[in-house]
Formats: C-alpha cells, structure tokens, sequence
C-alpha cells in the first residue's frame, strides 16, 4: 500500500453492521490526573505501545472503554493527559509520551486529538501506524478549524466561553450534539465533567504533518454532529487513509468501544510499510 492510496474498505470488510446496526470492525479479538499521562499497563514487549489522545472537553478517563480491552489483548497502554491551554503545548507533551516509548508505537487521537497526534508523531520513525477517530488531521501549517466553515456542524452554536477564552459545550445541548448514542446518565457525567480547551487553539496549526509518512487509518463517525461528516471523509482522502465508517455520535470510543478498539488492533499489527 503506498501512501497515496485511499483505501476505502468496504463496510462487510471491515465494520460489519449487525441488525440492530452496531458495528464491528475486524475479527473478535480472543482520572487520576497524574502528571502528564498515566501509564495503564506494562504487557508484551513485542507489541507495539498504545498511545491515546483525548480531544477538546475531555481528558484521558475518556478511554476508559478501550484500555480494558487493549489491555486484555496483551498491549501496552497510555492515555495522555493533555493541558488543552495550546497546541504547541498539547503537542509537546503528547511528543515526551512518544519519545519516552521504547519500541513501536501507534498514537490514536480523537477529534483534536488528531491534530495533537500529527503534529506530535511526526519526524519519529518508532511510531508505526496514526489511528484518527472522528478527528482533525490538518496538514502542516494549516489551522485546525479551516474547514469548519466548509463543512460546518452543529456544534458551534452550542460553545460557551469563558471570560480567559477557554471553552465548553453548553450542558443541556451535550448529549444531542456530542454523545447522542451515549445513555443519558454517563453523557450526563460527560457533561458535567468536561476539561476546557482554549478557543484560540481552532487557529493553531502544526509545522509538519506525520500523516505524510506515516500509514494511517481513519474512523469516520457517520452521525457524528461536532465535526461532519464529510469532513472527516475529506481528511481521510487526503491522508491515504485505511478508511472506516461507523454508524455512531463524535464519540464512538465511548459508545462501540470494541469495534473502535478493533480498528486500533488492526493498525497495531499491520505489516510495516
């Protein structure tokens, strides 16, 4: 698979939608906020390490429905705790995360994450494999949110800032427009417990793209309404991506944490390219 191909698997390949239209994605497989990350488990050495990425109005414990499973599976895992005060910053910390990894490594963002991932991955030849789930994957020197007036989202009108500029998602529209296939009482906890990301990191961007030389795989959210879907598809198919789509909110770590962990899995063992 060279870099420039766009490989948009078929859904009976890789997501297989059952009847009630969950999705799988592959094969069954057999917060404490620490400093700036926690590491989850110590397992095989011959696999690569799990690095994960939370998103804006979220922290690391938003994992917490993939890291058993990964865990279970024999991995290594890290949930990076992000500051979300800048980019340059939340890609720093995200870099030291990496770089402190020996071995292989495959770095998964979500949402802003991604842009965290692309920016923090690039230039490492340990990290194998980019996993972006419903998530900004900008190119180098472009900022986050260029294309959010293209492809716009409910979101938007839903953002409370702060009188510093950090901002939130307005609690009552949480559910609806960030976890609709959540149930109520944890997108309640989700709510209430958002961490703020500044506003001002939508106009930041990354000085290199690890996209470029890095195989990645793409999850697209089909329902998802903070970042459309379509944009998602449009960053897919700029990357060359191994592309997905699955019939879920802007959260489906959280909703179908098994096919999302799937799909990290197949990025894990993939040969190298």
């Amino acid at each position: 698979m060279t870099r420039t191909r766009f490989a948009q698997i078929s859904l009976a390949m890789l997501i297989a939608i059952s009847p009630a239209g969950a999705s799988t994605v592959g094969p069954s497989p057999s917060k404490r906020p620490a400093a700036a990350t926690e590491t989850l488990v110590a397992s095989n050495p011959a696999k690569p390490t799990i690095v994960l990425v939370h998103g804006a109005f979220a922290d690391g414990t938003g994992w917490q429905h993939i890291i058993p499973i990964l865990q279970r599976d024999g991995y290594t895992v890290i949930a990076v705790q992000n500051a979300l005060t800048s980019l340059a910053e939340d890609v720093a910390t995200t870099k030291r995360v990496i770089e402190a990894q020996k071995g292989p490594v495959v770095a998964v963002g979500h949402s802003y994450g991604g842009a965290v991932i692309t920016g923090a991955a690039a230039g490492n030849s340990n990290v194998k494999a980019l996993v972006y789930i419903a998530a900004f994957a900008p190119e180098a020197g472009e900022p986050i949110g260029a294309y959010t007036e293209k492809y716009p989202s409910a979101l938007g009108s839903a953002l409370r800032p702060d009188v510093a500029g950090f901002v939130t998602i307005d609690p009552p529209q949480f559910r609806e427009l960030f976890a609709n296939d959540v149930a109520a009482a944890e997108a309640s906890v989700m709510a209430a417990a958002q961490k703020p990301i500044i506003g001002s990191a939508f106009a930041s961007s990354v000085t290199e793209a690890a996209w470029k030389t890095i195989p990645s795989w793409y999850l697209v959210a089909q329902q998802d309404r903070a970042i459309n879907p379509d944009l998602e598809r449009f960053y897919a198919k700029r990357m060359g991506a191994i592309t997905a789509e699955i019939k879920s909110s802007h959260v489906p770590f959280v909703s179908h944490p098994k096919e999302v962990a799937r799909l990290i899995e197949q990025a894990a063992s993939a040969p190298a390219k």
